[in-house]
């Protein structure tokens, strides 16, 4: 079993089931980020209205993905990059565990500000690759 499939099997259990299973791994790994992003916001919402079960679940769930994401890395090919993202990955989990503690919204902003950016350097890559290879 590969590694992006166990990750994917991962990334099913959060609840995610539609279209992971036919899904090419560029799509996947994009669908994981959009994961984490609407774990996060349900996060938010569950943290605004006081909800610490819903709170703590959705977080849960974010972590697991976002460990998902760094178990996808390939370190051999990625050289420092994927090192670099490691660490990131590491911290928004660190931050995301910091967030749930202390009830604190900025925090979780962060992560989705970070997944964000690293969402849309990825999105790019499949028309870079055409763009290179035309």
């Amino acid at each position: 079993m590969s590694m992006l499939h166990k990750q994917a099997t991962a990334y099913q259990n959060t609840g995610n089931y539609s279209s992971t299973m036919y899904a090419d791994p560029h799509s996947l790994i994009t669908q994981m980020f959009d994961g984490a992003l609407g774990r996060l916001a349900q996060a938010k919402g569950a943290m605004t209205r006081g909800d610490a079960k819903q709170k703590g679940e959705t977080i849960s769930k974010a972590i697991r993905i976002i460990g998902g994401l760094e178990g996808c890395l390939d370190h051999e090919q990625g050289g420092e990059l994927s090192q670099n993202l490691a660490s990131l990955y590491e911290y928004m989990n660190l931050t995301l565990a910091q967030a749930n503690i202390q009830n604190d919204v900025g925090k979780l902003e962060e992560v989705s500000k970070l997944l964000l950016e690293i969402k849309s350097a990825w999105v790019q890559i499949p028309a870079q690759l055409n763009q290179a290879s035309a």
